[in-house]
């Protein structure tokens, strides 16, 4: 459990000025602002990184390139779409790491390698959850405002990552369970 919050506190970190983009421009409805905050808070972070001689990671250059750029292109254009597509690269990005096989299975305590197996069909549900994300991003940054599209996406990215953790969480827990029985069944007859 404590590996997934660390994966998610990375993700969130990665997504930070995003969110703050987000949260600014439903409080003020002032875009440049919020574009310009969000920029600040991206080149802020790798700044505080380097100053601190910790490593940069791609994922991290990736989205502090992303948000200068989106950011500037908001700025000049004066419309939000640009920053509104950036999670939509990051979520295919950390999608496409996510096919790797038995990614997940690292995540697990040495307790639940009864369900490395079912942690991997999860894994690739995760990297479906990214593109599906992605996918929806896209559609409703191109089709609906800001303040409407910052709402709705807020709302799924937090509810459908919720949601598919606690299938999982449920799945692997019973199915554990059942094998766990059936080994000490099969243990004390043998």
């Amino acid at each position: 459990m404590r590996n997934l919050f660390q994966a998610a506190r990375v993700l969130i970190s990665d997504l930070a000025s995003t969110i703050l983009f987000l949260v600014l421009y439903l409080l003020t409805d002032n875009l440049l602002l919020s574009v310009g905050l969000g920029m600040a808070l991206g080149v802020a972070q790798i700044g505080w990184q380097l100053l601190k001689r910790r490593p940069v990671e791609a994922l991290q250059w990736m989205s502090v390139v992303l948000v200068v750029v989106s950011g500037a292109a908001t700025m000049f254009t004066h419309d939000p779409r640009f920053v509104m597509l950036k999670p939509s690269i990051v979520y295919a990005v950390v999608g496409l790491v996510m096919l790797k096989r038995g990614w997940m299975n690292r995540y697990l305590p040495p307790r639940a390698a009864i369900v490395a197996d079912v942690a991997t069909a999860f894994g690739y549900g995760w990297a479906g959850l990214m593109f599906a994300s992605a996918a929806l991003n896209i559609a409703l940054a191109l089709s609906i405002d800001a303040k409407s599209w910052a709402a709705v996406m807020s709302a799924w990215g937090l509810g459908s990552k919720v949601a598919l953790f606690l299938v999982q969480y449920t799945v692997m827990t019973v199915i554990g369970r059942r094998r766990a029985a059936a080994a000490a069944v099969a243990a004390a007859a043998g």
